[in-house]
């Protein structure tokens, strides 16, 4: 199997579905030989900030020389960003070998009557395999969906459960309420484990406080809002937070006021992980890896004359942070000499009511697309939902056509924000990064 091959099985597994459950995965990893046993995981969930919290602890304690696995989804350019150690994705060659292996355990597993692995479960039994070969020294986690029945839950313990904060999304598969929600995030909680929260909401932490009582885990609840900001700009944010005491002021190229929260947050979980474990972190690693965390496709200025910002805002909660940085940035429309314009393309089963309704009234023209994937909402659908906010929208299907065209239509003074789902962000980078 060669690397073009190892992606289309892959992919080719889509269509089992997404299933919830832990059966399947656990009896993937028993024919590989459990190889997920005896890694030192840090496993976050959550709905909003996720991947930025991982981004930073991957990069903290990269700085710090330790040998840091990554594993998140979904990716946004090349399959393999999936599967990192210390910021360099999975090789080519590699990731045809291991998925050849797991290929073969699958085929296994059906022939004993068991049902086909989704594609989720084979990508994780294959970030297991990789991680576990090359022993590093930590695993970041990131769940996929949910927690308590995501297949990165197949792990029996973790150093610490990370719960980034919560908010309605995939309901159809968690819940109708934030209650019901945070009860299968909070499903990564470990017996006698350490949990470090986000701020939540009161139904969500009373969720979250009642299975650490069950499971006798501690619980530290971060005061994420405990910040003052200083500068910020179109490259940095600084600020300081009372309660990260000693540091003083701290800066994150990571854009946005929410990004301040992540960076306490993993902060307060890099804490847990010295005085609990004895870990070695400096304060210089940790000044470091803050300021150097990447996290491509959310907030991302990556062109300038014209300004051009991409972001996977694919819900509410991300759509309002979106509106709240422009805002910050470009002011109002009185206030600025260039125009906005916006590039939106979503998938039909997230909020599109909800981020249309926080973004697009601030931009002076908009263009919707879809996204490749199945999952896309319909051009014309979304079109109408956006006119319904403001009078210049214009309907591209294509997705790099809608690109091309905002980009076209723009002049050096002007910004250009592409934003929604992360297939659409995934592509219009590689897109402009060709230009």
């Amino acid at each position: 199997m060669d690397y073009k091959e190892a992606i289309e099985y892959i992919h080719g597994t889509y269509r089992f579905g997404s299933k919830l459950g832990l059966e399947n995965i656990r009896k993937l990893l028993e024919k590989m030989g459990n190889p997920q046993e005896g890694l030192k995981v840090i496993h976050v969930a959550g709905t909003n900030g996720k991947g930025s919290t991982c981004a930073f602890l991957n990069s903290v304690l990269s700085e710090a020389g330790y040998k840091v696995g990554l594993y998140t989804s979904p990716y946004l350019e090349m399959f393999n960003e999936r599967i990192q150690i210390n910021g360099k994705p999975v090789e080519n060659e590699r990731l045809a070998e291991l998925t050849q292996r797991v290929k073969e355990k699958v085929e296994l597993l059906i022939s004993e009557g068991n049902a086909h692995p989704t594609e989720f479960e084979i990508v994780t039994a294959v970030a297991f395999c990789y991680f576990k070969e090359e022993n590093v020294d930590f695993l970041i986690l990131e769940v996929g969906m949910g927690g308590r029945l995501d297949a990165t839950n197949a792990i029996d313990k973790s150093l610490v459960s990370v719960i980034v904060p919560i908010a309605l999304d995939h309901t159809q598969y968690l819940g109708e309420t934030i209650g019901e929600i945070a009860a299968e995030k909070a499903g990564i909680i470990k017996e006698n484990g350490l949990v470090v929260s986000a701020t939540q909401s009161i139904e969500a932490e009373k969720v979250i406080k009642d299975i650490c009582n069950e499971k006798n885990a501690r619980l530290e609840i971060v005061k994420t809002y405990n910040y003052q900001i200083g500068r910020r700009s179109l490259e940095a944010y600084e600020f300081k937070s009372t309660g990260l005491n000693g540091f003083g002021k701290l800066k994150i190229g990571l854009l946005g006021e929410h990004q301040i929260r992540n960076c306490i947050l993993a902060v307060r979980v890099l804490g847990i992980l010295v005085s609990e474990y004895g870990i070695g972190i400096d304060s210089e690693a940790i000044r470091r890896g803050l300021e150097n965390a990447r996290w491509p496709g959310r907030l991302e200025l990556i062109s300038e004359n014209p300004c051009v910002i991409i972001d996977g805002a694919h819900n509410r909660h991300g759509a309002i942070v979106l509106d709240n940085f422009l805002k910050y940035h470009f002011k109002s429309k009185k206030k600025r000499s260039g125009k906005m314009i916006a590039v939106i393309g979503v998938l039909g089963d997230k909020d599109t009511n909800g981020i249309v309704e926080e973004t697009v009234q601030f931009f002076d023209s908009v263009i919707v697309t879809e996204p490749e994937n199945k999952r896309a909402m319909q051009v014309d659908d979304l079109k109408a939902l956006v006119e319904k906010k403001i009078d210049l929208v214009e309907g591209i299907k294509n997705a790099q056509e809608a690109v091309e065209r905002a980009l076209k239509c723009a002049g050096p003074e002007d910004c250009v924000v592409i934003y929604g789902s992360l297939y659409l962000i995934g592509h219009a980078r590689t897109l402009i990064a060709r230009r």
